[in-house]
């Protein structure tokens, strides 16, 4: 879900990069919702533009959010700025809950390529029951293998350090173990 402005020209090139990126998202098994803080009207003006002009046909739903009620509650009106959004990106999992924001001030557009890349990062660390490295899956040190979550206990970390020094597990420390992505 991402807010915007119509007829705004970073939000404009947002929205034609979200909709020529979909099939990624559709493999991904995620919709793409966009939330605007206009009225219904200018929507279908602004989505008539983009496909006239740009000969993209944006077919991702819109929610017009006129008074701004949802844009408030979630935090995308920029606190100093009126009734200006900021760029958001909010990625829901299927129980409803949001897993990941990202926000970038008004100069800055989304990187669709960096949100597809934290999509795939959380649902590839939700079924490995891991953690992604930085600028997963190409990271400097560990390339696309996962991060086991760190020991609870003080016995967990004991049969990690054992289990890495019998080459069970690969470790740098009984703090850091890396699995291969499966």
């Amino acid at each position: 879900m991402q807010p915007s402005g119509d007829f705004t020209p970073v939000c404009t090139t947002e929205f034609v990069a979200f909709q020529k990126l979909m099939p990624e998202f559709q493999k991904l098994n995620t919709a793409l919702i966009g939330v605007s803080v206009e009225q219904v009207f200018s929507h279908i003006k602004w989505v008539e533009w983009i496909r006239d002009h740009l000969d993209v046909q944006i077919t991702f739903p819109i929610i017009a959010d006129g008074l701004g009620t949802l844009a408030r509650r979630l935090g995308m009106i920029h606190p100093t700025m009126g009734a200006r959004t900021v760029r958001s990106v909010y990625m829901v999992d299927p129980e409803g809950i949001i897993r990941l924001i990202l926000t970038y001030p008004e100069s800055v557009g989304r990187n669709i390529y960096e949100i597809l890349r934290a999509l795939q990062a959380l649902q590839v660390t939700d079924a490995q029951h891991a953690a992604s490295p930085a600028n997963w899956p190409h990271n400097e040190l560990i390339g696309s293998n996962l991060i086991y979550p760190p020991p609870r206990t003080i016995q967990e970390a004991e049969e990690r350090l054992k289990q890495s020094q019998e080459g069970e597990l690969n470790c740098y420390d009984w703090w850091f173990c890396v699995k291969k992505l499966e």
